[in-house]
């Protein structure tokens, strides 16, 4: 039986959010988020995306999503698995491992 793919995608800026001052960067959260993830988790079947808010790709529900973040003041890193938004600002992996347990996300053995 084929493990169902998992898709963590990080939008984030270059600039830290200026609610999460003293907090790492988009990009280090990035970063962090993968090594803490293969430390617990098979993370095979997970694939991560880094999407910066400021350039987004050419693809419409990202280009969407960052322009609500900028009209709505969303605090970033913003933390979608699959296409649940699990955190918002500094990300508590707690959260994030609930979520890729629902998805069915092996531990390491």
């Amino acid at each position: 039986m084929g493990m169902k793919k998992v898709k963590i995608i990080i939008y984030g800026a270059e600039q830290i959010c200026a609610s999460c001052v003293g907090a790492p960067g988009s990009k280090d959260t990035y970063e962090w988020l993968q090594a803490a993830i293969g430390r617990k988790y098979d993370d095979d079947p997970i694939e991560y995306e880094y999407i910066d808010i400021n350039q987004p790709p050419e693809v419409e529900k990202h280009q969407q999503f960052c322009e609500r973040i900028a009209e709505e003041d969303l605090f970033y890193p913003i933390i979608f698995v699959n296409d649940e938004m699990v955190a918002e600002g500094i990300p508590r992996l707690k959260t994030i491992y609930q979520a890729l347990d629902k998805h069915g996300v092996l531990l390491q053995r």
